[in-house]
């Protein structure tokens, strides 16, 4: 496993643990203060500064971009199927303007939460049947780009609203039958807050391989957890064995960036360049 402990060379900023501090160009001069050489950003966030300008500013500071969040939300009723199918190509296309090394994917849950006026729906497995289903046609537009796809798990409390597929195995599973070569088109996205607790996950994440895995993603679990989606706690801070976790997928050859993805109202309140300073020291001492 890589030694993290004398400097953040490996350290990713996905712009979402950050997101209320300032806007994205302010969040790219922060990381340049604190030499920080990759990010994730987010497409409210690029959008609100201007696909053009988000790119110049990620090419004047020398930024690689560890992904690109968020395509996905695929599952709606048949009135907005062209909808999805539009907005994921423009997630695509903006992803490769940026330099992104992948797209991530969060893939939907029932079709009234994932597309709000789609008809209601309590039938999770034909969401999971709507989401293959989209990310086989995604496939071929992404491939015209270069652009790999990686799913991301989330944990089953998102089940209904964010995320139908809720496991390491059930991304693979995905990932195997529209790729079976393993030609690198399509992987996952492995965020810590979401698979750690998963009894397979050893397994699957041997499974997964170095072609499959294509992202790392980093926070910690509280206890108590007070909102599900926005108390993320810094690495270090609650109960996930973040290290183990790391040392697994990188024994399968992941040499990629750490992405530190906090969504939290207490760290949210705080000064950027305090926050920053603080993802480096867990960084170096906890991831």
């Amino acid at each position: 496993m890589r030694d993290f402990s004398s400097d953040h060379r490996w350290l990713s900023l996905n712009t979402a643990t950050v997101r209320k501090q300032g806007d994205l160009a302010t969040i790219i001069d922060a990381c340049a203060r604190h030499s920080i050489r990759a990010i994730d950003p987010w497409r409210d966030q690029v959008a609100a500064v201007g696909l053009e300008r988000a790119v110049r500013a990620v090419r004047d500071a020398g930024l690689e971009l560890s992904g690109y969040c968020r395509g996905g939300m695929f599952t709606s009723d048949a009135a907005r199927r062209g909808e999805v199918r539009d907005d994921n190509r423009r997630a695509v296309d903006e992803a490769h303007a940026l330099g992104a090394t992948c797209i991530v994917l969060v893939v939907g849950g029932l079709p009234q939460y994932s597309r709000p006026g789609s008809t209601v729906s309590k039938d999770i497995a034909a969401a999971r049947v709507q989401v293959e289903d989209a990310i086989a046609e995604m496939l071929d537009y992404a491939g015209q780009a270069g652009l790999p796809l990686a799913i991301e798990p989330l944990h089953p409390a998102y089940a209904a609203d964010r995320a139908c597929v809720n496991t390491t195995g059930q991304a693979l599973d995905i990932c195997d039958r529209l790729d079976p070569a393993r030609s690198g088109a399509i992987g996952v996205a492995l965020d810590v807050y979401h698979i750690w607790w998963d009894p397979a996950l050893m397994d699957q994440i041997a499974r997964a391989g170095r072609d499959r895995i294509l992202a790392f993603h980093v926070c910690d679990w509280l206890v108590p957890t007070t909102d599900i989606l926005n108390d993320r706690g810094m690495m270090g801070d609650g109960v996930i064995d973040i290290r183990t976790v790391r040392a697994a997928v990188e024994a399968q050859g992941y040499a990629g960036y750490s992405e530190i993805e906090i969504f939290s109202n207490d760290w949210w309140g705080r000064p950027l360049d305090e926050v920053l300073r603080v993802c480096i020291e867990r960084h170096r001492t906890v991831v």
